[in-house]
């Protein structure tokens, strides 16, 4: 859509008639509407409210001085009138001031000593704005064009548009239509989400239970003794709650069989065979079934070529299991120290 600005120019009026010609006719050229106070009586009081309701319009602020400060309306003319009210209302305000060393007409300047001072404090208050010098009407023909395309660009406005460009009721219709779509899709993404969120715990808690619920047998071998002996029966959840840490990152098959005869070694008098400390295949047989349980996995670190060695690290699922348990374990015992500092405190009575 192609947006027209509406555009208030405001100035003393007949010293500057040309210029105001000529900026009108630079706005009109750029294809926006300029609007002017000529279009109003000063001094009535219908006539303002009129023109403060053109300047409520107008999606930016133009503002011309010279070497006269203009009529006034009590102790304000009517032009910092206007200027006061377009910058109370943000309406965003160009200011363009006369370089004070211009060859300029007498009968275009002011003479009265009250003026002259009100005006030059109307400058210095233009001047706390975007502020543009100019020396005669074509100049400021051309910095005015200058100045309100760099506003277009870096500060637009709402401006206005035919009403053949707007939307009508029917992008209108389709646009709510959509819109109730869209909320429905999301309603239903939102189902999917629980439900996913839901089956995941579902499954943690299923996994949970089967390695609570099932046992392996194993057997052990110590220094000085070639058989495997002391076998004992131990669940998937205690296994792999030893070696989870053993396989945050990874760690090969042997070094699961050292870690796990040493930790679960039965005899605790006697020292187990390092080398051979389980038989390898009870231990692998347990690896594959956490990995059927999608809670450890082999490991994708690229190893040297002549290293046979298997390695295996944990899944984002068995990291998730193995936290929730140490979680469990560490609350525990925390209410069972509670317990006992209870006890002490009782006893101590």
């Amino acid at each position: 859509m192609k947006t027209k600005y509406q555009i208030f120019i405001s100035s003393t009026f007949e010293d500057l008639k040309e210029e105001r010609d000529l900026v009108i006719k630079a706005i009109l050229e750029m294809g926006h509407i300029p609007v002017g106070m000529e279009m109003f009586s000063a001094g009535d009081e219908q006539q303002w409210e009129l023109i403060k309701s053109q300047i409520d319009d107008c999606d930016y602020y133009v503002v011309i001085s010279a070497f006269r400060y203009g009529s006034l309306d009590g102790d304000i003319g009517y032009t910092e009138k206007e200027y006061d009210y377009a910058v109370s209302k943000n309406v965003p305000v160009l200011g363009f001031v006369i370089n004070n060393g211009v060859n300029w007409p007498a009968n275009k300047i002011d003479k009265n000593q009250n003026k002259i001072k009100k005006l030059e404090a109307f400058k210095q208050k233009i001047q706390g704005k975007i502020v543009s010098y100019w020396d005669d009407k074509n100049d400021l023909y051309g910095k005015v064009s200058i100045s309100l395309m760099k506003q277009f660009n870096t500060n637009p406005r709402a401006g206005w548009v035919k009403s053949s460009e707007q939307v009508g009721p029917e992008v209108l219709k389709e646009i709510s239509r959509l819109s109730n779509e869209n909320s429905e899709l999301r309603k239903t993404i939102k189902t999917y989400e629980d439900q996913f969120e839901k089956d995941k715990n579902e499954e943690f808690q299923k996994t949970l239970e089967t390695l609570k619920h099932n046992k392996r047998e194993l057997a052990f071998r110590y220094i000085g003794n070639s058989a495997f002996v002391d076998k004992t029966e131990f669940t998937l959840l205690e296994i792999f709650n030893l070696l989870a840490p053993e396989l945050m990152i990874e760690n090969s098959t042997n070094h699961c069989i050292h870690y796990l005869g040493f930790m679960l070694k039965p005899d605790k008098d006697k020292n187990i065979n390092s080398e051979s400390a389980m038989p390898i295949n009870s231990v692998r047989k347990i690896l594959a079934d956490l990995n059927v349980l999608e809670i450890i996995h082999p490991s994708n670190k690229k190893h040297s070529v002549k290293d046979e060695n298997e390695y295996w690290s944990l899944t984002e699922q068995g990291k998730k299991l193995f936290k929730e348990v140490r979680r469990e374990v560490m609350e525990k015992n925390l209410n069972n120290s509670s317990d006992e500092q209870t006890e002490e405190d009782m006893n101590e009575k």
